[in-house]
C-alpha cells in the first residue's frame, strides 16, 4: 500500500476550486504526475501581474541566497524580457514551452536531482485593477532511491520556495501599479 501524504497546504496553498479544476496548458506535458497549485490575489492589473512573471527569465524571485547564487532578484522591470518565443530560458533550469501573451506562461525542465517538472504561471484578472495568479505544477520524480525521496519532499519545499515568488511577485506588482497610478 503507498505512503499517504497530509498533502492538503503541501498541494493547495492559496488556489480556489474552480482554478484547481480548471485546465492549463502544462496538462498532458509530465506523465503520470504528483499535481501542484499555488495561488495568490495581487492588487494590480493583470498586464501588471503579467509583465512580472515575465521576469522569472531573468531570477526567481525567491529566497535567492538558495536559488539565485546570493544575488538579489530585481526589483525594477527588466527592459525586453516580455518578449516571448518558446524556447527561452526562465529562472535557470527550465526553459518556456508556451505562453498565451498576457494570460500565462508555462515551463518545463528536467534535472537528474527533481525529475521532469512542468508548470503554468496564469494570471487571471478579477477586476480593472485586481488579478489572481495560479501556478499549476506537475513533476514526475525519478526512480531511484534519491529521486523518491525528492519526489516525497518536493511538495514541502516548493510550498516554501513558491510561496516566496508569489508573494515577493505580489509585492513588487502591487508597488509597480501604485507607483504608475500615483505618476
Amino acid at each position: 500500500m503507498p505512503a499517504v501524504w497530509p498533502f492538503s497546504v503541501f498541494e493547495s496553498w492559496g488556489v480556489l476550486p474552480h482554478e484547481r479544476a480548471a485546465s492549463y496548458p502544462c496538462d498532458g506535458l509530465v506523465d503520470r504526475p504528483v499535481v501542484l497549485f499555488r495561488a495568490v490575489a495581487i492588487d494590480a492589473p493583470s498586464p501588471v501581474v503579467f509583465r512580472w512573471i515575465c521576469q522569472l527569465r531573468v531570477a526567481p524571485y525567491s529566497y535567492d541566497w538558495v536559488d539565485n547564487r546570493g544575488r538579489r532578484s530585481p526589483r525594477q522591470l527588466t527592459d525586453g524580457v516580455d518578449q516571448l518565443e518558446v524556447g527561452l530560458r526562465f529562472m535557470t533550469i527550465f526553459r518556456l514551452v508556451s505562453f498565451e501573451e498576457g494570460r500565462s506562461i508555462t515551463v518545463d525542465s528536467r534535472t537528474r536531482l527533481f525529475g521532469r517538472v512542468a508548470c503554468t504561471y496564469r494570471v487571471i484578472p478579477v477586476d480593472v485593477s485586481r488579478s489572481r495568479l495560479v501556478v499549476k505544477l506537475l513533476y514526475s520524480a525519478p526512480m531511484s532511491v534519491r529521486g523518491r525521496l525528492m519526489g516525497w519532499m518536493l511538495p514541502a519545499g516548493d510550498l516554501v520556495m513558491m510561496r516566496k515568488q508569489l508573494l515577493t511577485l505580489k509585492t513588487l506588482a502591487e508597488h509597480h501599479f501604485l507607483r504608475s497610478a500615483v505618476a
